[in-house]
């Protein structure tokens, strides 16, 4: 086609767009978390997501409407990334109004920004459009402002109908294409917008929400017209750029860059072979440095499976294209350079997102050995020409993440095909329960007491800070059994409401206060603060006198002595964080915390075990933190003046324009610790007391957590221990002092007592390997020892056949089983470098016998091993072993 389109690189694109409809009014808001703060959505996957409030009228915009670029993940069609269009993450431009502006603004403008030269240009004789089939207002816009009718295509509800639900707010949407020209087509004199071809390609759509389905499906206008449009950054950047082909716009071109140097491939813009696997790392690596950027972490549940599925996927796409050892760091930071001003927590969590991403590979590379090795011993185990169980392939898929191309490959280098059917229904089932998980509607509901009452009430006012009690509060609110009720007699559960109060609520891993609520004729004995809609705080207890009723005056007081542990224990954890920086280095970042009167549980990012030695380093650091008594000093500023000064913020979370900042010294004058921080803390370091940890392990991949004590918990935990080893000297009948020494003498006195028990077991005295001995019989050049050794460990049996070597000479072999006390069958097959030259083989015969013990393995011609779950089997495994001997004998 004639007409030239000029070329806007993706943060050209970006900006423009939100400056063009900032000009309009429309508030610009910064792209929310990946992380939604909707609890029905897993991840956020429209431009919609941070707007839900306002479309359900739970929130006001004062301007006109909102104009965003959005993260967004999607993987709900992960088999299709490697195309052209599809992607895991991508930016969604978007411009959305809640009754502030018109239909008819949203089309005007949309050809505006698409057309006009100083934005992007595009020939008006490309554009295409679709709209819903009833939707006749829209044609008349898209005309009106300059679109030709032959360009307007009428499609059904499923193409251009949007809903929230079976009912609920719902209307048209209309979408622009692009056309890319005849070549691109099918050929056929009815291809339009809607084909399946790639000549029309559809970059922006937008949706009308104007209607609210009823039950009885009658659609009424909804009380304000909502506006939700979604143009996707990556598809008009290529538009712009001239490409065909998502993969081609230059933020994912240059990381397709990144695979090239790598693997010393060449990128040919195909969507199959290499081009498809250098497509998926490019597309996966961006996804998943922005996930751990986001605060997200590799599990087996949720959006850390999804993380972790990603990066497993781009890693055995890596060794498709011959790519040898880690790499995936190197795409992490191509992503900082191309994206970083722009999503500056990529730089600020670097460390963070380079630690994850290292030890998540540097696992699952030896997973996938792992997995190769598991299924070398199940192809081994088949007969040739047979088909790889589906079920063998769906576990190295689920347990082992072994891609099923990656086992169809191995298999067929072998002979072997997969049991298709099987492994499909499997994936089916699979597929279903996380469908069923995660289909939850986005558009759940928000009607309870707290969201009505946030509506009514203003927040509450924390005085906790300075004060542990309030003279005066007034009662707003009391809830009993989830409704607001005006008043509660004594024995009532009760959440009750103050215009302000000294209890804190809980949050950020503080626990909430506990305490009272005294008036004239009520009180009420609070056990819990918690935290409501609308930063509403609710004191959580029981009416235990009187009459409480809204309205009346309180006196609240905190449980003073558990607030001061509570004060502590915060600060401590604090002064934990820096340390664990500063010990073990910047990726440390916190991923929960407890913070309770008796104790404090801290979780952090890291990547292996905390040494002894790390440990007692990080206490001590710590403890000299506590033993300097430096202030803490706290102050209320500004989100970038805080970040500025070096604040850290916690992982993940979203913090408002003004935040409060807890920072504490050392007795070099340098800031030790500053955080941002809503929480109470100690007055001054020394008031800690004494930090003592308690615990140190996992809580997952990449995570570890510490539980510590300190004050009056950390003495309890020491007069504890100490009353603990007067107990075990007293039962050594030593001296505290001497315990080590004492418990050595009797590990060694052990040791000595097991070898003479293993000895009695399999050495020649033992019964069993005599009597087995004994009944050996020769085998065309060599001795075999066939026996049954109960009560003896796979292990064990290793020990047997040095006997049955030893008693039998040097040209010797044998088959022995064993039920072992955990009921579990052990099968060994093991010859001498003579009896394997006169055609004793080991692997080959244990594979043969596995199955009749219900088990399966295999190994070397000198030695093999088998497990296996049917005892009752054993009998005729032996017998079997000794047919197939002979009969290889007499051969």
């Amino acid at each position: 086609m004639g007409s030239t389109i000029k070329y806007m690189t993706t943060a050209e694109i970006r900006e423009d767009f939100l400056a063009f409809f900032a000009s309009k009014g429309c508030k610009r808001y910064p792209s929310s978390s990946l992380i939604p703060d909707d609890p029905s959505l897993l991840l956020s996957n429209a431009g919609m997501n941070q707007f839900k409030e306002y479309y359900q009228g739970l929130k006001t915009m004062h301007e006109i409407g909102a104009c965003s670029c959005q993260k967004c993940l999607r993987t709900n069609d992960i088999d299709n990334i490697g195309d052209s269009r599809h992607l895991s993450f991508f930016e969604m431009l978007g411009n959305f109004a809640f009754g502030g502006y018109s239909k008819e603004d949203a089309i005007r403008w949309a050809v505006e920004f698409c057309t006009k030269e100083e934005h992007l240009g595009l020939p008006m004789d490309r554009l295409f459009f679709t709209v819903y089939r009833d939707d006749d207002e829209s044609i008349e816009l898209w005309q009106k402002y300059g679109a030709d009718p032959s360009h307007i295509t009428r499609l059904g509800e499923e193409d251009n109908f949007w809903a929230a639900g079976p009912t609920g707010p719902c209307g048209p949407c209309s979408e622009v294409y692009f056309d890319q020209g005849e070549e691109f087509g099918c050929g056929s004199p009815d291809c339009a917008p809607g084909c399946d071809c790639d000549r029309y390609l559809e970059f922006w759509n937008l949706v009308f929400t104007q209607y609210d389905r009823q039950e009885d499906g009658s659609m009424p206008d909804l009380p304000h017209k909502n506006i939700d449009t979604g143009m996707g950054l990556e598809r008009i950047s290529a538009i712009m750029q001239g490409q065909h082909s998502n993969y081609e716009g230059d933020v994912l071109r240059s990381l397709l860059g990144v695979g090239e140097r790598l693997s010393g491939k060449t990128y040919g813009g195909k969507a199959t072979g290499t081009d498809r696997s250098l497509r998926i790392i490019a597309d996966h690596a961006r996804a998943v440095t922005f996930m751990i950027g986001d605060g997200i972490l590799p599990s087996n549940e949720g959006r850390g499976y999804i993380l972790r599925r990603l990066l497993r996927r781009a890693v055995y796409h890596g060794r498709l294209l011959g790519i040898e050892g880690a790499f995936m760091t190197q795409y992490s930071a191509e992503v900082r350079a191309i994206m970083g001003e722009v999503y500056p927590a990529l730089t600020d969590n670097a460390a963070l997102i380079d630690g994850i991403i290292s030890a998540e590979e540097e696992r699952f590379n030896a997973t996938l050995d792992k997995g190769e090795a598991l299924l070398e011993t199940e192809l081994g185990a088949m007969e040739e020409g047979a088909d790889l169980p589906g079920e063998v392939a769906f576990t190295l898929h689920d347990t082992y993440g072994f891609p099923i191309d990656l086992t169809r490959e191995i298999c067929e280098t072998r002979g072997h095909a997969i049991e298709m059917d099987s492994f499909e229904a499997a994936m089916k089932d699979q597929r279903e329960r996380a469908r069923a998980a995660a289909n939850r509607d986005a558009w759940g509901t928000y009607n309870n007491a707290w969201t009505s009452l946030s509506d009514e009430l203003p927040s509450t006012e924390f005085c906790g800070y300075d004060a542990d009690e309030v003279d005066g509060a007034t009662i707003l609110a009391i809830v009993c059994d989830g409704e607001p009720v005006s008043h509660a007699a004594a024995g009532k559960a009760v959440e009750v409401v103050l215009d302000r109060t000294p209890f804190y609520a809980e949050m950020g891993g503080q626990v909430g206060d506990t305490g009272t609520l005294s008036a004239e004729t009520a009180k009420v004995c609070v056990l819990d603060t918690k935290h409501r809609e609308g930063d509403l705080y609710a004191h959580v207890g029981e009416v235990v006198e009187g009459d409480l009723s809204v309205g009346q005056k309180v006196v609240a007081t905190i449980d003073h002595g558990r607030r001061e542990l509570i004060r502590r224990n915060h600060t401590a954890t604090h002064l934990l964080d820096a340390a664990l920086k500063r010990v073990l280095g910047d990726h440390v970042s916190q991923a929960g915390s407890l913070v309770a009167p008796e104790r404090l549980r801290f979780d952090f990012t890291h990547f292996e075990a905390v040494t002894p030695e790390e440990l007692a380093r990080i206490e001590g650091m710590v403890n000299a933190q506590i033993f300097a008594a430096e202030p803490i000093v706290t102050k209320v500023m500004g989100i970038d003046e805080a970040k500025a000064a070096g604040a850290v913020a916690l992982f993940g979370e979203k913090y408002g324009d003004t935040v409060r900042v807890v920072s504490t010294g050392s007795s070099e004058g340098e800031v030790f610790s500053r955080e941002l921080c809503g929480g109470t803390h100690a007055r001054n370091t020394a008031e800690v007391g004494l930090f003592k940890i308690v615990s140190e392990g996992s809580v997952g991949s990449n995570a570890r957590r510490i539980e510590a004590v300190t004050s009056a918990g950390a003495i309890n935990y020491v007069d504890e221990r100490l009353a603990l080893l007067d107990l075990v000297a007293a039962g050594l009948k030593c001296r505290p002092n001497d315990i080590a020494q004492r418990v050595e003498q009797i590990q060694a006195e052990l040791r000595e007592v097991d070898k003479k028990l293993q000895a009695a077991l399999v050495g020649g005295s033992s019964n069993q390997i005599q009597d087995a001995i004994a009944q050996a019989i020769e085998i065309d050049g060599y001795k075999l020892c066939i026996g049954r050794l109960d009560g003896i460990s796979a292990k064990e049996l290793r020990g047997a056949w040095d006997t049955v070597r030893e008693k039998l000479g040097p040209a010797s072999a044998c088959v022995l089983a064993s039920v072992g006390e955990d009921g579990k069958v052990a099968l060994l097959a093991a010859g001498t470098d003579t009896a394997v030259k006169s055609g004793f083989g080991a692997g080959n015969l244990i594979r043969q016998i596995a199955p009749l013990v219900g088990g399966r393995g295999g190994g070397r011609p000198n030695m093999a091993q088998a497990g296996g779950r049917d005892a009752s089997g054993i009998d005729e495994a032996l017998k079997a072993a000794h047919s197939a001997l002979s009969d290889a004998a007499q051969a």
